[in-house]
Formats: C-alpha cells, sequence, structure tokens
C-alpha cells in the first residue's frame, strides 16, 4: 500500500521541537515533503543549523516515521536554516478555491471568504489563479493597479496589492482588460508559478487561491507542486452544477494528488425578497449540493442566499462582506469559522 503525504504530516505532529514546546508541523517547520515509495524524504527548517536540537529532531523524525509506517521505510531527514526557506514558508494554510465549471460565483466566494477570515483576526492573501479570466482586481477595487518590484537577493520579487487589509495578486494585473490571453497550458503554469513563487507574500495565516474552473493545467501544478492545506469546493444547487463539481473534486482524491476537501459552499441557494425575510425560494431546486456532500463525506461549509447587492458590491470593488449587517455577511462569517476549524482538525 503507497504511502500518503497526510500519513507522514500525522505522524510528524509527534515529533516536539521542546525549545518551542510545539510540534514541528504546527511550528511549520516543515518545508518539503518527498514521497516516492518506501522513500520518504523531509526537509526541516531550523533557526541555525548549530542549534543543539538538529540531531534530536532528525532521529525523532526517523524513529516516529518508522513506528508509524513501518520499520522498512528508508527516511531522509534534510535541515535546512532560516534564510533557505521558500518563498511561501511564511504562509500556514493555502486554500484552493474549486469548481467544476464556470458561472457558479466561485470568485465571488473566494474574495469574501478572504475577506471573513481577515475579519476573524487572520492575516490573509488571495491569489486569482483564473488567468482565461481573472475577476479578483475588479472585486478588490484595485483594478488598473501594478504590483510593485523589489530586489530580493539579487532576484526580481513582486510586491501583493493590498486593500481592506488583505495581499492581492492576479494575473489580471499584468494584461489589459480587453486583451484576450490565448495561452497554451505551459505559458499559463509559469504564470501561476511566478505569482506564487516569484512574490514576497509574507507572513500570511492563509493563502485563498481562486482557481480556474475544471481539471487542467494549473489544478495539477497545484496539487503536485504546493503544499495545499485543504480545497473548497464551490456549486450552485443545480445537478449539473454538482455533478461537474463532482469530477474536480475527485481530482484531489487520486491516489497520488491525495489533498484535504473542507467541505461544499452551496452558492445561490436560495431568494429572499428584502421584504418578506421569513421566506426563502430554491430558485435552482434543492437536495443535490446536500447529496454530493454525503457521497464525498465532506460537510456543507455553508448555503449563501440569492442577493442583488452580492453583485453591486463585487463589481463596485467592496466585497459584501465588508457590509456587517448583511446576512450573506453573516452567511460568509459562518463559513470562514468552518473552514478554519477543519483546518484545525487536520
Amino acid at each position: 500500500m503507497s504511502i500518503k503525504k497526510q500519513e507522514v504530516v500525522d505522524a510528524l505532529k509527534q515529533v516536539i521541537y521542546f525549545a518551542k514546546k510545539d510540534n514541528i508541523v504546527d511550528l511549520n517547520m516543515i518545508q518539503d515533503i518527498s514521497i516516492k515509495g518506501k522513500d520518504i524524504k523531509v526537509t526541516i527548517v531550523f533557526e541555525k543549523l548549530d542549534d543543539p536540537a538538529v540531531g534530536i529532531i532528525y532521529n525523532s523524525v526517523t524513529k516516529t516515521l518508522k513506528a508509524v509506517l513501518g520499520d522498512d521505510i528508508h527516511v531522509d531527514v534534510k535541515s535546512v536554516a532560516d534564510d533557505a526557506k521558500g518563498p511561501l514558508s511564511g504562509v500556514k494554510n493555502i486554500i484552493a478555491v474549486i469548481s467544476g465549471k464556470g458561472g457558479v460565483g466561485k470568485s465571488t466566494v473566494a474574495a469574501n471568504l478572504a475577506v471573513s477570515l481577515s475579519k476573524a483576526g487572520n492575516k490573509v492573501g488571495i491569489l486569482d489563479a483564473d488567468v482565461l479570466g481573472p475577476s479578483v482586481p475588479i472585486m478588490f477595487g484595485v483594478e488598473g493597479q501594478n504590483p510593485s518590484v523589489i530586489e530580493v537577493n539579487g532576484k526580481p520579487k513582486l510586491i501583493p496589492l493590498e486593500n481592506y487589509g488583505i495581499k492581492i495578486l492576479s494575473i489580471g494585473f499584468f494584461v489589459k482588460p480587453e486583451q484576450a490571453l490565448m495561452w497554451r497550458g505551459s505559458m499559463a503554469n509559469n504564470a501561476f508559478n511566478q505569482l506564487m513563487t516569484d512574490s514576497e507574500w509574507g507572513d500570511l495565516d492563509y493563502l485563498v487561491i481562486d482557481m480556474p474552473p475544471g481539471t487542467g493545467d494549473i489544478q495539477l501544478t497545484l496539487a503536485q507542486n504546493y503544499n495545499i492545506r485543504g480545497v473548497v469546493l464551490v456549486s450552485t444547487p443545480q445537478k449539473v452544477a454538482t455533478a461537474d463539481v463532482r469530477r474536480a473534486a475527485m481530482m484531489y482524491r487520486q491516489e497520488k494528488l491525495t489533498i484535504p476537501l473542507l467541505g461544499i459552499v452551496e452558492n445561490m441557494a436560495y431568494f429572499t425578497p428584502e421584504d418578506m425575510p421569513e421566506k426563502k425560494y430554491f430558485i435552482f431546486g434543492q437536495g443535490a449540493t446536500d447529496q454530493l456532500a454525503n457521497e464525498l463525506e465532506i460537510k456543507v461549509l455553508g448555503r449563501i442566499p440569492i442577493v442583488e447587492k452580492v453583485t453591486e458590491t463585487g463589481d463596485s470593488g467592496t466585497p459584501i462582506t465588508l457590509v456587517d449587517n448583511s446576512p450573506v455577511t453573516k452567511a460568509f462569517m459562518d463559513v470562514a469559522q468552518r473552514v478554519q476549524t477543519e483546518v484545525g482538525k487536520l
């Protein structure tokens, strides 16, 4: 039976760095985990390589992994100094927001999830990875602006724009609004990797990634090359929408791409007239989202109603969750809380 990355992560939570009184996973000391058959390579970051704990942690990692996964595995532990950490080392949790098809409000959910996580007291960034249809710049009111560039260790680095306390990057910053991007997969991948790794994200509790719809090259690149904490699915209630989301979800359930599904957000769940707040009209039907959640054994993180102001605020560059008294804001804050709860279980 093949070894899954999550099994290694769970085992490493038993390894304590006594100087900081916590395990090496929660201390964000794990830079990389590579698994090939029974060969496991773990890269661990220390502030200084002459730390007496380096040898202790080395032995503990090897002993723990063999005890949990079998004595026949081979463990290779590499130690690196803090200044050798990767470009995303300050990001604690990368959350991918995905859908199987366009038009379900994925970008709206991603933007308002980012705002809600920020309002809950987290340091948050959002990356618009939908290279063929970037909409995050519009939603955050930064359309037409350009990130600055600084030099770090002789290499140019993008500085994300910031609005409402959230760091923002998008391919939309580098193309004209009327310009059509006719890119092959390799070009889109290169752009995505540059936004991820050639940028100064700094310390973030959450980096929310607004993914392109479907199961294409960027989805594979994200799953294979980056340490994704979990995936949030977005669907509308129709069966045709949940069928596409099911396909997207199963991509992350493949053996080589096992990434936790945190849950599903049902967008455009129902309509409530402003003058009749007690009424709910299920315009797109009911039940399909719950059926999919049960099938995937995940939770419905929340149901977002159809409200005209969601579109109005998104188009004006002020996500609706910035409005404290909106029922949609409460729905998104509940989603953010449930996302944090699910992440905490990993």
